[in-house]
């Protein structure tokens, strides 16, 4: 991992921000390509936030990309370009959570506040016979309250991420290494053969599903219609092919045009099916049917969008989308419309 034994507290904090959501395998080869991009937090902060996105397109979580490069700016107005050594004060930066604030403090500034991630409350939930519900706040607050009692004062940092390293290798959640586990003589889960069912998680509720329907416009010139989703909403500040969601009974040609009248003022002819694609995003999964369509009347104005823009569909590149529509993009750089 290109962030451990890492002195310095900002890339210390761009690597909590990434792993938040995200395994270190997804998150080590953009690390490795933000910091060379943005490698101080000065540098971050006089970023254009386009430029931030597309260095964190496909890592998904895209507010966490908005905050951070928030929050450095106010590192940089507000604190001299050096990120607060207190947990009451970094906590107060955007993106930073109980989590993260505990992880940044711990690690780069050796200060004794504990971390509670899936691995710490999987080892401690064992070790200490915690069979209660870990979706359950007071659960979690129960293990958070374990954890703040046992930290090292003298190594916080390496304790903290000694404590997740043992949940991730060792104390795994099938088949836990119980035999070379260091603090298996205390374990209680070990000791009464509950290894399998602690921790205990209640059923996740289930995704809705989407149909989405999106178009594709081309001008005379060759260019691409997009739009610039907005600030507050998901995904916002990266670009998109305008749609949306199909109704009931609706047939997917309708919900294009519909949808493109709608977000865009125009009249439009859904008259090809480009491609469609199924994808998952953490709360709901989508399948996304995308449309050639025909501008019939009207002018493209952002009703529901920042802004729209006519791009050539080589320029498409330099744009930060969605995972899903990145797929579009790709579509249609290697495919020529007939």
């Amino acid at each position: 991992m290109p962030w451990r034994n890492e002195p310095d507290p900002y890339k210390i904090w761009v690597s909590e921000i990434m792993l938040q959501q995200t395994r270190v395998d997804q998150a080590t080869p953009y690390f490795r390509n933000f910091i060379s991009l943005f490698p101080t937090v000065y540098d971050l902060a006089k970023a254009e936030q386009q430029e931030v996105l597309k260095a964190w397109e496909g890592l998904g979580y895209y507010s966490r990309a908005r905050n951070l490069h928030s929050a450095a700016k106010r590192v940089v107005e507000d604190h001299d370009g050096k990120l607060p050594e207190t947990y009451d004060e970094i906590i107060k930066l955007k993106g930073i959570g109980p989590y993260t604030a505990a992880a940044v403090t711990s690690i780069a500034f050796n200060k004794p506040n504990a971390v509670v991630d899936g691995n710490v409350i999987r080892v401690l939930t064992r070790y200490f016979g915690i069979e209660e519900d870990t979706r359950s706040t007071k659960t979690r607050n129960k293990v958070q309250e374990f954890a703040d009692k046992l930290i090292a004062e003298d190594r916080p940092g390496d304790f903290n991420q000694a404590l997740m390293e043992l949940g991730s290798e060792v104390c795994k959640p099938s088949s836990p290494d119980c035999m070379n586990c260091p603090v298996q003589s205390g374990c209680v889960a070990s000791k009464m053969a509950k290894t399998d069912i602690i921790p205990y998680k209640s059923p996740a509720k289930k995704k809705p599903h989407h149909v989405i329907g999106v178009g594709v416009i081309e001008d005379e010139n060759g260019k691409l219609l997009i739009a610039l989703r907005p600030e507050d909403a998901m995904l916002g500040g990266l670009w998109e092919f305008p749609g949306g969601k199909q109704k009931e009974g609706e047939e997917i040609q309708n919900t294009v045009e519909r949808e493109l009248k709608e977000e865009l003022g125009v009249e439009v002819k859904a008259y090809k099916e480009l491609m469609s694609l199924k994808h998952t995003y953490s709360h709901f999964s989508i399948t996304m049917h995308a449309w050639f369509c025909k501008l019939i009347s009207g002018t493209p104005t952002p009703n529901e969008s920042q802004e729209v823009r006519w791009v050539q569909r080589d320029e498409l590149e330099r744009y930060p989308f969605p995972k899903a529509n990145k797929v579009l993009t790709q579509r249609l750089t290697g495919e020529e419309q007939d």
